[in-house]
């Protein structure tokens, strides 16, 4: 197909939209002393307890998600609409009212909370409430992106699984599975990314407690006046921890197609 003259004036304002900026965070940054700034206390709390409660959200994102794909690309009916538009809305609900309803639901004083405040466990303003939050803004990527990839795929393999006699649950381990592993793969590593930048659900729900509940978003957020060179040095971090995913995502996401 041959590409339109007037198409590439907006394409180089895109790129220069998106760029720029990341441009100017990196000719800022810092780089004769990040050594330095990302050995301290408040990095190297924020980094550990960011990379921590990713990789749990992450892990319950992948063993829920991905039966819900399944369930969601396999069955029909209105419910399906529903239950579609649900798992997607927290994709677009802006990340405080996201925070905002789970302080309502698991806080002391939530709906779940309340009971479980009177059995002595607490969620919110713990690192736990960290893992829900970020599992409830990432568990959409995954969803969305594995049930498109099942119904791209097809049920030609389950079928003749099935027909030599493979249960359900053989079959979706054996078959299933290993045919979707590149976008499995790949919906896992934008959730991480996704949980990795977290920041209103967060400090909505679980708070800002040094080595507790303050993550990388949230450090960087309050050093952006007190400590700029620390901020940008936490910045670079995620920027390239991003950039690494982003391109993982993608690499899978092309050896699925």
């Amino acid at each position: 197909m041959t590409i339109p003259r007037w198409a590439w004036f907006p394409f180089a304002l895109a790129v220069a939209l998106l760029a720029v900026p990341i441009i100017g965070l990196l000719i800022r940054a810092p780089w004769a002393r990040l050594p330095e700034l990302l050995t301290s206390e408040r990095a190297l709390d924020a980094l550990g307890l960011s990379l921590a409660t990713c990789a749990v959200a992450t892990v319950l994102v992948l063993l829920i998600g991905t039966p819900t794909a399944l369930v969601l690309a396999r069955s029909s009916g209105r419910w399906v609409r529903w239950a579609r538009t649900l798992v997607t809305v927290p994709m677009v609900l802006p990340p405080v009212v996201a925070g905002l309803a789970l302080l309502t639901s698991f806080g002391r004083r939530g709906l779940i909370g309340q009971p479980l405040s009177v059995l002595e466990i607490e969620i919110g303003f713990t690192t736990a409430a960290v893992v829900l939050a970020q599992t409830f803004v990432a568990l959409p990527f995954l969803v969305v992106s594995l049930e498109g990839a099942i119904r791209t795929a097809g049920d030609d393999y389950e079928r003749a699984a099935a027909h030599l006699g493979a249960s359900p649950s053989r079959t979706f381990m054996r078959v299933t599975v290993p045919v979707l592993a590149p976008a499995i793969a790949s919906g896992t590593a934008l959730a991480f990314a996704r949980a990795l930048g977290e920041f209103g659900a967060t400090l909505t729900f679980a708070g800002s407690l040094q080595g507790v509940t303050r993550t990388l978003p949230l450090e960087i957020y309050l050093l952006r006046e007190t400590d700029t060179d620390l901020a940008l040095a936490l910045a670079v971090v995620l920027l390239a921890v991003a950039a690494l995913i982003v391109a993982l995502a993608a690499r899978l996401g092309a050896r699925h197609d």
